[in-house]
């Protein structure tokens, strides 16, 4: 959406929002930083970033590779493409989990080996995050009985979803470094820096109704 669309480049693709149920999907050309296709949404959903590529794709743009959050069965949906999951959404998933200050020791190296996403090669990450597997192996696999329901389960449950995030997205948080060539971002930075300008410009005219909202939004888009 958007008067002279690129011939080809990498998507970024994000959703942010106003309230519960409010928001907008915007795709943007990292190369240009230009958005090159928005959609209004109550929430995120995988037929609205297909509706989006499925458009750039009728009018000719050849997409070299997508940049996204990491939404459950994104990666399988644009399987064609090289998909690289944004490093600091990554490091923001595990911080929901263990917090910002973890108390477990386990939590605490966790983190850091987190911040370690943005500074190195997937391989020095691998090994360094199977160096704390192999450290915490049986902490991690610690359980206890519930004494109301007498089922077992773990004890370090939110760790244990923070690695298991780690290691289910691993796969995708190093794809930019196999495809130099397109010089493919290993981040949605650019795509936030648009959400921030937005959102910022927004607040000089608070108190606008939703219709009012969607036509600033547009004109921004259009200046």
């Amino acid at each position: 959406m958007c008067d002279k669309l690129p011939k080809r480049g990498i998507v970024l693709m994000d959703t942010t929002y106003w309230g519960r149920n409010w928001g907008l999907l915007l795709m943007l050309d990292s190369e240009r930083s230009k958005v090159i296709w928005r959609k209004y949404v109550s929430h995120e959903r995988l037929c609205d970033y297909k509706e989006g590529i499925d458009y750039l794709r009728k009018q000719g743009y050849e997409i070299k590779g997508i940049v996204c959050d990491g939404l459950r069965g994104i990666f399988q949906l644009f399987s064609e493409y090289p998909v690289q999951m944004c490093q600091f959404h990554q490091v923001a998933i595990i911080r929901r989990y263990i917090t910002q200050n973890p108390k477990l020791e386990a939590g605490k190296e966790l983190k850091s080996i987190a911040k370690l996403l943005t500074k190195t090669d997937k391989g020095t990450f691998i090994e360094v995050l199977e160096a704390w597997e192999n450290k915490w192996e049986m902490f991690l696999k610690e359980r206890a009985t519930d004494p109301h329901t007498g089922k077992s389960r773990y004890v370090h449950k939110k760790l244990r979803s923070a690695w298991l995030s780690l290691r289910r997205n691993l796969a995708y948080l190093f794809v930019f470094q196999e495809h130099q060539e397109s010089n493919m971002p290993n981040t949605n930075n650019a795509l936030e820096g648009t959400f921030t300008a937005l959102k910022n410009s927004m607040r000089n005219h608070s108190g606008m109704s939703k219709e009012n909202r969607k036509r600033f939004i547009d004109g921004f888009f259009k200046a």
